[in-house]
């Protein structure tokens, strides 16, 4: 679905109460921006999205620039603060393929550079095919790169926090080109880190071959050494895989697992009946 397709006919304001880098500074930054939305009829649920909004100038044709950013909280909101939620935004840059000139991208940087008490035009929330299930025996394999860690950490607090007795197994396979870059697990924010010992969850960290030359993380190879387990799990009728990052990602998952599964046509077989059944969601970006 392309971002003029979205309905913004009805936009609300947030304030910024926090904004936290969580990147080191010798690598990208990413920053955990809290948002207090005081709106009577905003209501969401884990793995949707909000529309971030910024005027645009005349010229441009389009009275805003938006983008979708992944809500990183659960239904419960911050500290089980329904009116609060949080956002894990990455500060981009758009470079002319031409010129070779660096530019900012617009939404990104201007929830990065918003401080604490500054107000944030938004629409939403939207998309309700990325959630987790009801039942708590369902296994839940994650699978993301970047800051498509975000409605996976709104999983695992809905899951451990929220619903308090999760049964089924929890996997998480993540990827970072660093270990600063380890969203939500690393030195400056932890968060993640926090379920390691629940029983029932585990999570695999994938970092890239060769950070300096801006290489993705090798997340395919993290889930080939550990594909017994992934693919124990995809075989289950219990699991339910939830992708989320760069819409590459998929093409990787699809030569990892065609290994995993014998050959390119099984695992195609396997994958459109995890699709039919409701149990393959894919949230991408870029």
């Amino acid at each position: 679905m392309k971002l003029t397709e979205y309905d913004i006919s009805n936009p609300f304001t947030a304030t910024v109460t926090q904004s936290e880098r969580i990147t080191d500074e010798n690598t990208d930054e990413v920053r955990h921006i809290n948002l207090r939305v005081e709106h009577p009829s905003f209501n969401f649920i884990e793995g949707q999205s909000v529309g971030v909004l910024v005027d645009a100038p005349p010229v441009f044709g389009n009275e805003h620039y938006m983008r979708l950013y992944s809500i990183a909280s659960s239904r419960m909101g911050e500290e089980q603060d329904a009116a609060e939620i949080s956002l894990c935004v990455r500060r981009c840059f758009l470079v002319d393929e031409i010129s070779g000139e660096r530019y900012p991208g617009v939404v990104s940087n201007h929830l990065c550079n918003a401080q604490p008490g500054e107000k944030i035009k938004m629409t939403g929330p939207y998309g309700r095919h990325f959630m987790p299930p009801r039942d708590n025996t369902c296994n839940l394999l994650m699978i993301g790169v970047g800051t498509g860690i975000a409605p996976f950490r709104a999983f695992l607090k809905h899951v451990y926090e929220d619903r308090k007795e999760w049964k089924g197994k929890v996997r998480l396979f993540y990827g970072a080109k660093t270990g600063m870059d380890l969203l939500y697990l690393n030195d400056k924010n932890g968060d993640i880190a926090t379920y390691y010992d629940e029983a029932t969850f585990k999570a695999f960290e994938a970092l890239s071959p060769r950070p300096h030359f801006d290489e993705p993380a090798d997340i395919s190879a993290t889930i080939f050494d550990n594909a017994a387990e992934a693919w124990d799990l995809i075989q289950d009728l219990k699991t339910h895989v939830y992708i989320s990052g760069l819409s590459k990602l998929e093409e990787d998952l699809d030569k990892v697992f065609s290994v995993a599964a014998g050959t390119p046509e099984v695992w195609e077989t396997v994958k459109e009946e995890l699709i039919e059944q409701g149990r393959w969601s894919t949230l991408f970006y870029g």
